[in-house]
Parts: C-alpha cells; sequence; structure tokens
C-alpha cells in the first residue's frame, strides 16, 4: 500500500482530534473548546454562559461533560454559525429553560432544505465520510432546530459583562453564515468560513452537493473580517490563530489566492478557453498557493465557471440540452469496439502510458456495456491507485472518493472470484 493510502489527510486528524480528548481546552480563561467535527464553545460571561455552536449530535454528551467543569451559571445563548448539523447537532443536549438559540439569515430555509434532501446527501455523503467519521451503529439523526432569533445582517447581544456582535459573512460553508465577534475581546468565531482547515482554498461547491457558494460573496465575507482587526480568530477546527498582524497577513494571503483563481477562470472564460482546459492548465504562481485539504482551486476553477457561465457547455453540444445521458450508447460503443474486453485492453494501454484518468473514460463506458468484465474492474482499481499515489493523500474528499472507488471495484471483483492485479494477458 503506498504512503498516500497509509497516512491519513490533515481535516480527518482535526475532525476525530475529539476522539481522545478528556478535558476541555482552555482558550482563554473564559473561553473553552470541545473538540468535534466542527468545535464547540463556551463563553463565559458575568451573568451565565454563550455557547458558539454545539458540536455533532453523535458527540453531544460527551461534549457537554467535557464542558461542564467550566460552566458558570444559566446559558443564555447558542450561536450557530451555520444550518449543518456538526455546528447544530448537540443543541437539544445543551439547550436549558430560557436558551436562546440563534441562526443566521436563511437558517431555517438552508436547513429545512439539506434535511428534506437526506435520502440524496446521506449516501453521497457516506461515500466520502464514512470511513472517517467511523459512525458506528444506528447513527442519530440531525435534530429540527428552529432558531428563536434570526439574524439579518448585524445583531449585537450583550451578555453579563461581554458584547457579541453577529455578523452575516455567507458563502464560506453555507449562505446563513455568521461570524461572532466580541469587540471588547478582539476575539472573532468564525466557524467554518474558511475553510475547516486555516489559511487554505474554500470548497465553493463540494463533491457531497449543496448549494454552490458564490467567490464574489466569500471574498466580500472575508474582507468583513479582515476590516475587524481580530487579534485570535477562533475556527471550526484546531488551534486558534492568534496575534493581529499574522491574522491580517494570512487573510491577506487566503483573499490574493482565492482572487487569483477567480481571475485566471474569468480571463480564460473571456479567451474563449473551456472549463476543463483551465482546470488542466491552472499552476499557481510562485508563492501564492494555500493549502488544498478540503477545496482545491482546480475545482474552483469549475465552481467559478458554472456561476458565472451556467450549467450548459456549448461544447458539449445538443445532448446537454435533454435528459439523455452518454451512458445510454455505452452499449453501442462497447460493440463497436469489439466488447468490453477490448475496450479494457486499450484502457491498459492507456494507463501504462500515464494516462490513468482517459482509462476511466474508457473503463466507464466498458463497464456500463458489461458490470462485471473483470479486466475492466482491474483497470479501474489500477487507474485509482495511480491518482491516489498521485494525489498524495493531503485533500480529504479527493482522497476518500478515490479509496470508495478503488474498494468498490475491489468487491466487485471479489464476487468474480477474479481479485488479482491487473496485467496486459488479463486486458486481452
Amino acid at each position: 500500500m503506498s504512503e498516500a493510502q497509509d497516512s491519513a489527510p490533515k481535516l480527518a486528524d482535526l475532525v476525530r482530534a475529539g476522539d481522545a480528548q478528556t478535558e476541555a481546552v482552555a482558550i482563554t480563561d473564559f473561553v473553552f473548546q470541545a473538540n468535534d467535527i466542527s468545535n464547540a464553545y463556551l463563553v463565559t460571561t458575568s451573568d451565565g454562559d454563550v455557547m458558539v455552536n454545539t458540536g455533532f449530535m453523535d458527540h453531544a454528551e460527551r461534549n457537554k461533560a467535557l464542558l461542564a467543569p467550566h460552566r458558570t451559571g444559566p446559558l443564555r445563548t447558542i450561536v450557530l454559525t451555520q444550518s449543518h448539523a456538526d455546528h447544530f447537532g448537540g443543541v437539544p443536549d445543551f439547550a436549558e429553560p430560557g436558551t436562546k438559540v440563534v441562526g443566521g439569515p436563511g437558517f431555517v430555509e438552508a436547513n429545512a432544505d439539506m434535511m428534506a434532501l437526506q435520502s440524496f446527501f446521506g449516501p453521497r455523503s457516506g461515500k466520502l465520510w464514512a470511513s472517517t467519521l467511523k459512525r458506528g451503529g444506528t447513527p442519530k439523526p440531525p435534530p429540527m432546530i428552529e432558531p428563536d432569533i434570526l439574524v439579518d445582517r448585524e445583531l449585537s447581544l450583550e451578555v453579563g459583562d461581554r458584547t457579541f456582535v453577529l455578523i452575516s459573512t455567507p458563502e464560506g460553508e453555507t449562505v446563513d453564515s455568521l461570524t461572532v465577534w466580541m469587540p471588547k475581546e478582539k476575539i472573532a468565531f468564525t466557524g467554518n468560513l474558511f475553510g475547516p482547515v486555516w489559511l487554505s482554498m474554500p470548497f465553493l461547491n463540494t463533491l457531497r452537493g449543496d448549494k454552490p457558494r458564490l467567490v464574489r460573496n466569500y471574498l466580500k465575507s472575508l474582507e468583513k473580517v479582515r476590516d475587524l482587526g481580530a487579534e485570535m480568530i477562533v475556527t471550526g477546527h484546531g488551534e486558534p490563530i492568534r496575534g493581529a498582524a499574522r491574522i491580517r497577513a494570512d487573510l491577506d494571503t487566503m483573499h490574493a489566492a482565492v482572487s487569483h483563481v477567480r481571475d485566471y477562470t474569468l480571463e480564460g472564460m473571456k479567451a474563449g478557453k473551456t472549463v476543463h482546459a483551465l482546470m488542466h492548465e491552472f499552476a499557481w504562481p510562485e508563492g501564492m498557493a494555500i493549502g488544498e485539504f478540503h477545496g482545491k482551486a482546480t475545482w474552483a476553477v469549475k465552481s467559478i465557471w458554472r456561476e458565472y457561465a451556467g450549467w450548459f457547455h456549448y461544447e458539449d453540444g445538443t445532448t446537454e440540452l435533454y435528459g439523455v445521458p452518454r451512458s445510454s450508447v455505452y452499449a453501442d460503443l462497447a460493440e463497436l469496439a469489439g466488447g468490453a474486453s477490448a475496450i479494457a485492453a486499450r484502457a491498459l494501454k492507456r494507463l501504462d502510458a500515464g494516462e490513468p484518468l482517459q482509462a476511466i473514460h474508457l473503463i466507464d463506458t466498458a463497464l456500463g456495456a458489461e458490470p462485471g468484465n473483470i479486466a475492466a474492474l482491474q483497470v479501474k482499481k489500477a487507474a485509482h491507485e495511480v491518482l491516489l499515489a498521485a494525489s498524495g493523500g493531503s485533500n480529504l474528499s479527493e482522497t476518500m472518493w478515490l479509496r470508495s472507488e478503488i474498494a468498490a471495484a475491489e468487491r466487485a471483483l471479489q464476487t468474480t472470484g477474479a481479485d488479482r492485479p491487473a496485467d496486459a494477458d488479463s486486458a486481452t
């Protein structure tokens, strides 16, 4: 097994950081952190407590126990920085009589859409996240949350001796995203506005699927946070970012990187390049690259293209207008090529020539015509292994997608009794 297959992506380590946590992290003497898929934060005041997010429903009891020793009074407010279950899942466990739950603009609609589409999103999330999250048995369903207060653009709350300014900062992960600003303490809680890993590309449209995030709105939200002059930023994962100078420099770096990807895409569109050409040709200028642990620059190119150009690709022609996919002619193509095994043989040649993606295009056709073709399954497995090794295993979605495709090919081969390595003889 390759190093990429052995190693866990950085994001996987972050979302599993709570597994071994035995006590809350004291960020300050009044802010305490419970690690989770997205972290839960307790802020104490002179008149009770405030929670910024509550973590995932599967871990609510653990998070509550971690934070219990630091509680100072009634839980006055729970602020939810976005409408994903890893932020609000623990609300029923934490909420007390009189606790006010606050969500961002559009929280109710965004959450209702996600909940209603669980039968669609659930299997897609499972393919990418199940082995990372290791949810055993029957997982808890997300709770239905109806915030008591919805922020429009900005809302100021006074709790004891502390002021919390809730600012709409959409498009980092959701349209309803909030940043929680404590102006006296110069602390900003940004949730996953800047992604789950600091100094990295936003995931403007995830592999699982969600409403697309608009790049211009993301940059405006970044600018709002940058203008605060924070001395500490508390994100959804890991250690807080400390120091006004570092925060400013890092936000400048992220702004420049994302702006470059946007401008590169728009200039390419004006030059008449296809989205595939722009993805293939993209390269970071010297010194500009930021992390690609969740989103990737090439995926952002595709998201930005669609934001500006829509779903119809002129170069793909008439069939884009109708509900008849290419897979409807896979059997015809296989017959013309001499069968699925003949296509698999050609795919193996493309793989041996260092072209795994072209090999997969061919294999999709072969398996579309004959799903159990042994030679095609072997090439599919080998091509995805090549991509996994080349990826370096740093991007979680890419890594888990490739691993799941390898595993699917292995299962299919096991059912045929032919789970052996691909070679030229077996593909002919």
